[in-house]
């Protein structure tokens, strides 16, 4: 198995992005699980225009893509997970922009986003055989 060597800059500068989109991601989840409808209408139009499953299932999503971006690194525990969550926040910012563009928003935050989380799937890659 081959492992990759990251300088201690790089490896810094990924678990603080690590930690912002997580942070940012378990923000949201808390609002989209537990605030009220009311609440997020003002914050979120978009959240009084569709299913109410399909704002807690896009909390869900947040949840356990934020929890997937640190602990498994943090723990040391299957570490490679981190990969395939940051990989499953880029297909989550993807199917975002999709949704945000066909109602006319911007999906400049997502775009943002996903970007920052590509950026740390690249940097999370692990060694082919790790995967397994």
């Amino acid at each position: 198995m081959s492992i990759r060597k990251l300088s201690k800059w790089q490896h810094i500068a990924l678990w603080l992005m690590q930690v912002l989109l997580a942070a940012t991601l378990v923000w949201a989840a808390g609002m989209k699980l537990f605030q009220p409808a009311e609440a997020l209408l003002a914050m979120w139009p978009w959240t009084g225009q569709v299913s109410p499953v399909l704002v807690k299932l896009t909390g869900m999503a947040d949840l356990l893509a934020g929890i997937g971006l640190v602990l498994p690194s943090l723990t040391n525990i299957r570490p490679a997970l981190t990969f395939v969550a940051a990989v499953g926040v880029v297909l989550l910012m993807v199917c975002a922009m999709v949704f945000h563009l066909s109602r006319g928003e911007s999906p400049v935050f997502n775009i943002v986003f996903g970007m920052f989380a590509a950026w740390v799937a690249w940097g999370r890659r692990p060694a082919a055989a790790s995967l397994c």
